[in-house]
């Protein structure tokens, strides 16, 4: 599905004319404004399922990512720099939509795979402390002279008796029920793209390297072409990383280049670096 066919950015000329209106203002940033205009960004087209968007710190790509997002609507978990103007610049763009944009569609920031990984450290960490507390009252009951009086020492007699006919990992794994399974970084970072990536809609990516492994990088490129091919899902990326440039049938926009262009992945000077390097150092693989 192509759900965003276009979107297009202010022009110099509109920026210019904003910027004229409030030069009487007192402020220390116009940002967003002047960012994208700087490498010549004014249309993307999104005219195959996924279109990367390339360039290094300050080319504005995280920038249009989340211009876009905000012009869509779409659904995001943490926050992210807004200035003053930032509604003024996303109400000078145009989105050109093919239907509706699906409920499901998101954008994932580095920032929100972050907190989930801090989240889940801390929701481990206090299972850990109930574990602990768990192992003492087992000892406890499972040993305890306890005889029931009333009705209302019935559930310190399920506890007993819970104790008494379990294993201490069996007593504690019922107590806990669901668990938490404690993740490696890689694991965790993996574990979020696939369980916020649903059917039939439209994902902003941010950098999602930045939380991954090579191999898991490797398998988010699978997980992202096979979301494209099977279940009608469309990505924009922001990436440094060569093993997502390389997805099949992307779209590859070069922010870096003045004016921006589209480039064969090959091409870009971040992955002929790689390339370069091993193949100075094949000799010693």
């Amino acid at each position: 599905m192509i759900y965003l066919s276009q979107f297009i950015f202010p022009s110099i000329e509109m920026e210019e004319n904003f910027l004229h209106l409030i030069r009487e203002t007192c402020f220390t940033t116009v940002y967003p404004f002047q960012v994208l205009t700087e490498h010549v960004v004014h249309t993307l087209d999104f005219d195959e399922p996924i279109t990367v968007l390339y360039g290094g710190n300050g080319s504005g790509k995280t920038t249009a990512l989340n211009v876009i997002a905000e012009k869509l609507g779409l659904q995001r978990d943490a926050l992210y720099n807004r200035t003053n103007f930032f509604g003024d610049f996303v109400d000078l763009c145009e989105a050109v939509l093919e239907g509706e944009i699906p409920k499901d569609s998101r954008i994932i920031t580095s920032d929100d795979v972050f907190d989930f990984m801090l989240n889940l450290r801390s929701l481990n960490a206090g299972i850990d402390t109930k574990r602990e507390e768990l192992f003492e009252n087992y000892h406890e009951n499972k040993h305890s002279e306890f005889q029931l009086q009333s009705l209302d020492d019935y559930e310190q007699l399920v506890k007993v008796n819970l104790a008494r006919s379990k294993s201490k990992s069996q007593y504690v794994k019922k107590q806990l029920k669901n668990n938490v399974r404690e993740h490696s970084n890689g694991e965790s970072g993996y574990f979020y793209f696939t369980n916020k990536i649903q059917e039939n809609a439209l994902y902003l990516l941010d950098e999602p390297e930045n939380s991954l492994s090579p191999e898991r990088q490797q398998e988010l490129v699978k997980f992202i072409e096979d979301s494209v091919r099977f279940f009608g899902c469309k990505f924009i990326l922001a990436t440094h990383s060569p093993f997502l440039l390389s997805m099949k049938n992307a779209k590859v926009y070069d922010l870096d280049a003045s004016p921006m262009q589209v480039r064969n992945w090959t091409e870009l000077p971040n992955v002929r670096a790689y390339f370069d390097f091993f193949q100075e150092h094949k000799d010693e693989f």
